[in-house]
């Protein structure tokens, strides 16, 4: 069969559109690489959103939390409770390989099977590629690009690279857990897009020496029992050093977008073109969803902001 719509990416924002093409009866499939929202299973454990739960619901479908600010154990729960009692079409640990336009519509190429659409949604978000400190050392075992759970790094000495959210939680489970932590920082500061209630918290830390921190700084090379690094003053330091967590974000596949045909930006931004009414890209019957949208600048869009586009697609389609 030839579906409306075939849509990449079964996260929140991918189950949004497949929930308003069913409203509007089309035929639709969604295709996951991975588990259901399997960026939001990749995140840290003991993670807690910035976004309260309503803003995290999707088609007004009640996202019901007992804290203030839902964990990721509840936001796994909703998302699949969503996906499930909506019957939606999902096929998961699918990875697309190849998507083709064709005459009239589009032959998408999978690592199980084919699928013929007339539309296509990307909602692929930005989860999968970390960006690279591209240093020397960088491949080693030593070194995470994700972080999942504190215990790991008990009584380890551990630099974590960054000064976002993800850099803030990960230095400070560690350090609570007994790991002797250092940050890296590129900037002068702790972000300040860190979770308000957070920030504080990472700041009192290293004014009371419980954290060190090096700002303005960067790493340059990592060894088996030490890291090398620039500082502020750009003098070549060592530390003695277990792990490197390297928090330093993620960045869309540009090299799908590009294969699609999509233009990208010339800037750092690497924006992709889409009309910001339809979401419709350059090439006809191609749409963007979510965090994708905002290409380098990750940080502009996120559930609560995006799940629109879910509706302005199917409408544009319908």
């Amino acid at each position: 069969m030839t579906y409306d719509i075939v849509i990449i990416g079964g996260g929140p924002i991918g189950l949004a559109c497949g929930l308003e093409a069913k409203k509007r009866n089309l035929s639709y499939v969604i295709i996951e690489k991975g588990a259901l929202v399997n960026s939001l299973y990749h995140y840290p454990a003991n993670m807690t959103f910035f976004s309260t739960s309503e803003k995290l619901e999707i088609d007004g479908i009640p996202f019901i939390s007992k804290n203030p600010k839902p964990t990721k154990q509840e936001a796994l729960e909703y998302y699949r409770r969503v996906a499930t009692s909506n019957d939606l079409n999902i096929n998961l640990f699918e990875a697309v390989e190849n998507v083709d336009k064709l005459k009239n519509n589009f032959r998408v190429k999978t690592s199980k099977q084919k699928y013929d659409a007339k539309n296509i949604i990307i909602a692929t978000g930005f989860y999968d590629i970390p960006n690279k400190l591209n240093v020397p050392g960088e491949d080693s075992d030593k070194v995470f690009h994700y972080y999942n759970d504190p215990h790991y790094f008990v009584n380890q000495d551990v630099i974590v690279v960054g000064a976002s959210n993800s850099a803030v939680d990960a230095a400070l489970e560690i350090y609570r857990k007994g790991g002797r932590v250092t940050m890296i920082v590129r900037g002068k500061e702790i972000g300040q897009r860190v979770k308000y209630w957070v920030r504080p918290d990472i700041i009192n830390r290293i004014e009371e020496g419980s954290i060190k921190a090096y700002f303005n700084s960067e790493i340059t090379k990592i060894k088996k029992d030490t890291v090398d690094f620039k500082d502020e003053n750009g003098k070549i330091q060592q530390l003695k050093n277990d792990y490197v967590l390297a928090l330093t974000g993620y960045k869309p596949n540009f090299g799908f977008l590009k294969k699609l045909g999509i233009k990208l930006s010339n800037d750092k931004t690497k924006l992709p073109e889409y009309n910001k009414q339809t979401m419709e890209t350059n090439v006809k019957g191609l749409y963007l969803a979510g965090v994708i949208c905002g290409g380098m600048e990750t940080h502009k869009w996120f559930i609560e902001n995006s799940r629109i586009h879910a509706k302005m697609i199917v409408e544009d389609i319908c």
